[in-house]
Parts: C-alpha cells; structure tokens; sequence
C-alpha cells in the first residue's frame, strides 16, 4: 500500500508535541497591529494547542504526525 500524502498547507501550520498533541500559532497578528494592544499582541506570539473538536479534521490532513 503506498505512502499518505500529508497536506502540505497543514504540514507546516501544525506541530506535533512530545505527547502526541498538535500545536498551532494563533491569528490576528499580520496587520491592523495598531489598534490592538500591546498585551494582545504578546499573548496573540504565544502558540497553543488545536481544540479537541478540531482535532479529528487536523490529523485526517496530517497522517505521520
């Protein structure tokens, strides 16, 4: 049987943490950056984990993670 193809848009949005869990960046920080506020805009640099409701759709696109 061959190989599953990854999503390679997926591929590189999403980590994999040591424990199996998937890592993601958060949105909202390309523009529009001066009427958010400085703490928004530290918390918003921080990564985070995908929600478990997501999580099924997250690894149908990234089969080896």
């Amino acid at each position: 049987m061959p190989k599953m193809k990854s999503n390679r848009g997926a591929a590189k949005r999403f980590t994999a943490t040591a424990r199996g869990k998937i890592r993601r960046s958060k949105a909202f920080t390309s523009h529009i950056l001066t009427k958010k506020s400085t703490k928004r805009k530290r918390k918003l640099r921080q990564r985070t984990l995908v929600a478990a409701a997501d999580m099924k759709a997250v690894r149908r696109m990234l089969p080896y993670l």
